[in-house]
């Protein structure tokens, strides 16, 4: 792999810090474990330009958020709406041919189906590769607010890993980063 890879983690929570922030934060040790430069934005504290900037430097994006309503947080709606797909009259569209991976997080394991919502929308309307599956994260997988058990923190380092893999799976296809949103 390439050390000039680039993965970007993204935190859809509402205040910075916490859990979803520490569970995306797992993501990137992998994922530089593998030779990625990693960087980690929180919506909290990261005006919406910025991070849409970010994705078109980006070889792979970790999406994380705390479920809400049994789904993404409205932070995170809100970037997605805000982020081009190329299409009508857009002029970017800088998440297509990328990888990703999804990381959600919630009081108890009642909300993990809703990792399967923000997957379909990433893959299907802006063509990102998705890797599967995606990662849920409830209380009982964190010691405390800001770490991980040993156990969830080696889960979320073998996802990190694997999206390093995924994203030079992807790198190295032009017939995956030519793919283009379903609609």
């Amino acid at each position: 792999m390439s050390s000039a890879q680039r993965i970007i983690g993204v935190v859809g929570g509402p205040e910075p810090g916490g859990r979803t922030a520490t569970a995306v934060a797992g993501i990137l040790t992998g994922a530089e474990a593998e030779g990625a430069d990693t960087a980690l934005l929180e919506l909290s504290q990261t005006p919406i330009a910025e991070v849409t900037a970010a994705f078109a430097d980006a070889d792979g994006v970790v999406f994380g958020s705390p479920v809400y309503r049994a789904t993404y947080t409205a932070s995170l709606k809100a970037l997605l709406e805000a982020t081009e797909r190329g299409k009508w009259g857009e002029q970017t569209a800088p998440l297509q041919g990328k990888a990703a991976a999804v990381v959600l997080t919630g009081a108890s394991g009642h909300h993990f189906l809703a990792v399967d919502d923000l997957r379909s929308v990433l893959a299907g309307f802006f063509a990102v590769q998705v890797l599967s599956p995606g990662l849920y994260l409830d209380h009982s997988g964190y010691a405390d607010r800001s770490t991980l058990t040993p156990e969830s923190a080696e889960l979320a380092a073998s996802h990190g890993r694997a999206l390093a893999d995924l994203t030079a799976a992807v790198r190295g296809s032009a017939a995956l980063r030519e793919l283009t949103p379903v609609v």
